[in-house]
């Protein structure tokens, strides 16, 4: 039999509702994956073989009974720590929440599971999904499956462990090696879409408010927003499918039917209009990236494609703007974890009150989190909120407006998702601001609540995976996903990372 750990999420549902074989020896296969990389990635926080098994085993009665199996009936999954599961702890990588079993379901997983899918964990993440590299973590760094091709231990050399990305680093690890077939991220400011160019996957981020926010530990809420992550676009698109819809309990939920993404994936481009914005061509920018976007313009151009310059005069603001409103959001939303009511509680001796906010909240939150709920207290103070805050908020303005203007004429717009391929885990960890500009090319899409994804457009020199990064209008997840087709079947990426876990 095939390895049925090589096959992706179409193929696993197809093949369980044929009958080439049973939802339990897919979840079992992924189950001795999942353990087996577990010491040498740390890509999971909690594994739930058990929840894997007894989903399939649903799935497997309902075929026999003739009952359709969903989605994704037979696919089990990955799911993000910053999802709620009924029972299962739920700590968005943070001291502060570590033991936390949710008595609800998040929406999108609820959907999820509706759709037939298992799960197989909860996936590891940057703390409170703050973080480009997956090192502030409080369960331990992520550890990417990829090598660099000229430090590997086969040469006889030291090699330096990558980074997964971040926040979704546990994800894009995961999936990347084969520990499942696919997993859910979030993405604020570029962290389904870095990750995935990280790894050599695909992953979108959808309009914002297109799949539930409920139940979901907020970050910062007008930006968060869940998304697929897998190992290509048709994959991606049926998870989106299953994920997204209208969610009453979520006052930021579009009101919107889900399109049928998968069944209108087309990778013919003729008529439409592909916009290269001039302002992310920043000077200095990496070789190999700057080659992989031509070739992904040539695809494009050879799919049908027309291509054309466009303009986003703003985009040099971009990052400074982010950098404000999500930090901001941020120290409003981390201010309901006092020790008080659940999660960790702190409580020296003799203490009061107030004592025991300060202790708790030191104890738990991780040194990222503590400089990002001080940036965005300091911008939210008296004297500093429109000096800092409302100015953030009309240049997010202009930025939206910049993408507006743009999409008058392209209908998509294409550019790297990321400045570099991956880095050595410890290479940015005492440089903050270097540890930003992972996300300059992804925070734009954000701040303006577009559909954007990430897919493999290739490697650089030192084997490593390069994305590229399709935009599209609010709403049209199918000209991205479209887009992200085309590029896909003309780049033919079939590496994978070596295993040596």
């Amino acid at each position: 039999m095939t390895d049925l750990t090589e096959l992706g999420v179409a193929a696993i549902r197809d093949g369980v509702a044929g009958g080439a074989f049973t939802a339990i020896e897919v979840a079992e296969a992924f189950n001795a994956n999942v353990a087996a990389a577990q010491d040498a990635l740390n890509a999971f926080i909690v594994a739930t073989p058990e929840a894997a098994i007894e989903a399939a085993r649903a799935i497997d009665a309902k075929r026999a009974r003739g009952e359709p199996l969903g989605k994704m009936g037979g696919v089990p999954i990955g799911m993000k720590d910053l999802f709620a599961t009924i029972g299962v702890q739920t700590s968005a990588a943070s001291h502060i929440l570590e033991g936390f079993k949710p008595q609800y379901e998040s929406t999108v997983s609820q959907k999820l599971w509706d759709a037939g899918c298992g799960m197989l964990g909860k996936l590891n993440l940057d703390q409170f999904a703050m973080g480009s590299s997956n090192e502030t973590s409080y369960f331990g760094n992520v550890v990417s499956p990829w090598r660099r091709s000229d430090g590997g231990a086969e040469n006889g050399k030291n090699w330096a462990p990558l980074a997964p990305g971040g926040s979704s680093g546990g994800s894009s690890a995961a999936v990347s090696a084969r520990l499942c077939p696919a997993a859910t991220g979030t993405d604020t400011g570029g962290s389904i879409r870095q990750p995935a160019a990280f790894t050599g996957i695909t992953g979108i981020k959808p309009t914002y408010g297109r799949c539930s926010r409920w139940g979901i530990i907020a970050f910062a809420s007008s930006l968060d927003q869940a998304g697929a992550m897998a190992r290509d676009t048709r994959d991606c698109a049926i998870m989106l499918e299953a994920m997204a819809g209208f969610d009453p309990k979520d006052s930021t939920s579009l009101d919107l039917p889900v399109p049928a993404w998968e069944a209108n994936l087309s990778a013919d481009m003729k008529g439409k209009k592909v916009g290269i914005p001039r302002e992310y061509r920043v000077d200095g920018l990496d070789e190999d990236v700057a080659g992989s976007w031509d070739d992904g313009i040539a695809w494009l151009k050879d799919a049908g494609a027309e291509i054309i310059d466009i303009s986003l005069p703003h985009t040099r603001y971009a990052l400074p703007t982010y950098y404000i409103i999500a930090p901001a959001e941020a120290s409003s939303n981390l201010a309901r974890y006092d020790g008080v009511r659940y999660g960790l509680r702190d409580l020296p001796e003799g203490a009061n009150l107030q004592d025991m906010y300060a202790a708790t909240r030191a104890a738990g939150f991780g040194a990222e989190v503590k400089r990002r709920i001080l940036i965005g207290t300091y911008v939210l103070s008296a004297g500093f909120y429109d000096a800092y805050y409302t100015q953030a908020q009309k240049v997010r303005t202009l930025i939206s407006l910049d993408f507006r203007n743009a999409f008058e004429s392209c209908d998509v717009i294409l550019a790297p998702t990321t400045p570099s391929a991956a880095f050595a885990l410890g290479e940015n960890v005492d440089d903050p601001l270097k540890m930003y500009l992972n996300d300059v090319f992804a925070v734009p899409a954000s701040l303006a609540g577009l559909p954007a994804m990430s897919v493999p457009a290739g490697l650089n020199r030192e084997g490593l995976p390069l994305g590229l990064q399709i935009i599209g209008r609010a709403f049209d997840e199918q000209g991205v996903l479209n887009a992200g087709l085309a590029i896909e079947q003309r780049a033919g990426f079939a590496a994978r990372p070596a295993k040596w876990w």
